[in-house]
């Protein structure tokens, strides 16, 4: 039987696995033309069959992959190799381009002529076109890595990632320098090792489940937590530890990560300004009692005229004022101290606050400012009457300041649920919605203080919520510019 003929069933079973084949194939002459196709191949490349037959693998081959295809096939024709097998483009009915992963061999006859190639071919477009995504979004994440480790080695704030076991995955340079100076012979790198770590008021180390790392482990969420750190006083160093969780896909603890920001030197110079404002308001303080007996003398005196009685009072209103602004000093720095700041005892809110309106009479009258107080007759209650009146002082002196000319100004005092409420409410030029959320912080002078030129020192209401907080209470503002500020003091009976 001659080398180039095929027994029936050899035929028959050849056809049929060129027809059920699920992916491409064809036989192809030595000369490259179609002898015969698939219908997968048809379909892969989008040809009708008889078309597909009138072509050669040249004509569906991408113009920049023939050349490498040809030199394999002269390569397999002269003996070289057997077959081959590549990656190549195809160009489709539509235009569009298929990329295939190609199988070739040679089928030659028993003198070794040539007979015809038996191609088979893979649709490689999604995958290649998935690796392409996929090498893609390496490339994005690996660009996103570098600038998130550029970020992390940068900033000047300590980081630190711990995993749910509490071991530390990543540190930056930064919180390395922290870590030397918390723990100078070393650590373990595991969260709640205890070592030169101190409280805000650096009287006490810091035991094992008080440590930041601990708390964070644990799946604790804090901010501005205050620690000091270093085995030397002299050298310690103030740092705000916050913390947050990170969680996997389903919600699970993973971990987290803590930021240790450094404010020793901040801290140390509000020290420093808390003892010159303490030492001046005390160096003051003598004198200025001193100043205001001998005025009150004065004003009591027979020998002065109307003009000299009227000169002396102006004196001795300034000079109440400055006393009042040293109090406001002292007591800032008393309270910043950690000193207790209230003594309680059984008093009638009502009278307490009648004083001061009737006290804040005379400022309102010269500012054309009308106060109106509404409130039961008595109201008892376990408070410190000084410091409470030191709080209404501060908020009707606010409310006269910042009041229009005509304007009123409403005290309401009532008894709820067991609290005592004290609103004071004034139509004056309000707080711009910017500044409302700092008006308790030492210190702050809103924009319509300085666009007012309103006297002070921005520490009224920081002393007032001091005062309602030491006693348990709470403080709130609410205010809208042009139309006015209600303040809201609520004390426990």
């Amino acid at each position: 039987m001659p080398a180039t003929t095929r027994a029936p069933q050899t035929d028959d079973l050849w056809r049929l696995t060129m027809e059920h084949s699920p992916v491409g194939m064809a036989v192809v002459s030595p000369a490259g033309d179609f002898l015969s196709t698939n219908v997968a191949l048809c379909d892969m490349l989008g040809y009708d069959p008889d078309v597909l037959a009138t072509m050669s693998f040249q004509d569906i081959t991408h113009p920049d992959d023939l050349a490498s295809d040809l030199r394999l096939v002269e390569q397999t024709l002269s003996g070289e190799i057997g077959s081959y097998r590549i990656t190549k483009r195809y160009i489709c009915a539509d235009g569009g381009v298929l990329i295939g992963d190609l199988s070739v061999a040679l089928l030659r006859a028993g003198d070794g002529a040539p007979i015809h190639f038996i191609s088979q071919i893979a649709d490689l477009t999604e995958r290649q076109a998935f690796v392409e995504r996929l090498d893609a979004a390496e490339a994005a994440a690996e660009s996103e890595q570098g600038r998130a480790d550029a970020l992390f080695e940068s900033v000047t704030v300590g980081l630190l990632h711990i995993d749910a076991d509490g071991n530390h995955r990543a540190i930056n340079r930064r919180q390395e320098e922290f870590l030397r100076i918390t723990f100078p012979h070393g650590h373990l790198g595991v969260a709640g090792e205890t070592g030169f770590a101190y409280d805000a008021e650096q009287r006490r180390l810091l035991t094992r489940d008080e440590m930041p790392s601990a708390r964070a482990a644990a799946g604790e969420v804090f901010d501005d937590l205050l620690v000091w750190i270093g085995e030397d006083p002299q050298a310690r160093r103030a740092v705000l530890v916050s913390a947050r969780p990170i969680h996997d896909r389903v919600g699970g603890f993973a971990g987290a990560v803590l930021a240790y920001h450094d404010v020793t030197d901040r801290i140390r110079a509000e020290a420093v300004k808390d003892e010159f404002v303490s030492t001046v308001s005390h160096e003051l303080r003598t004198p200025l009692t001193s100043a205001l007996a001998y005025l009150e003398l004065l004003e009591e005196s027979a020998d002065l005229g109307a003009e000299g009685h009227q000169q002396v009072s102006a004196a001795r209103r300034n000079m109440l004022r400055l006393s009042h602004l040293v109090a406001d000093l002292l007591f800032a720095t008393r309270a910043t101290a950690g000193s207790a700041i209230v003594s309680p005892y059984p008093l009638d809110l009502v009278t307490v606050v009648a004083e001061a309106v009737e006290a804040a009479a005379l400022d309102a009258e010269g500012a054309g400012v009308g106060l109106e107080l509404d409130g039961p007759p008595s109201l008892r209650t376990v408070a410190d009457g000084m410091r409470l009146r030191q709080a209404v002082d501060n908020l009707l002196a606010n409310a006269i300041a910042y009041s229009r000319a005509g304007g009123q100004v409403r005290i309401h005092l009532v008894e709820e649920e067991g609290r005592v409420v004290l609103t004071v409410a004034d139509h004056g030029e309000g707080v711009d919605p910017d500044d409302l959320p700092q008006v308790f912080t030492r210190f702050f002078r809103g924009d319509n203080a300085r666009r007012l030129q309103v006297p002070g020192t921005g520490l009224g209401l920081h002393i007032v919520r001091t005062i309602v907080e030491a006693h348990g209470g709470e403080i709130a503002v609410e205010s809208t510019p042009g139309d006015g500020t209600t303040v809201t003091l609520a004390l426990p009976r």
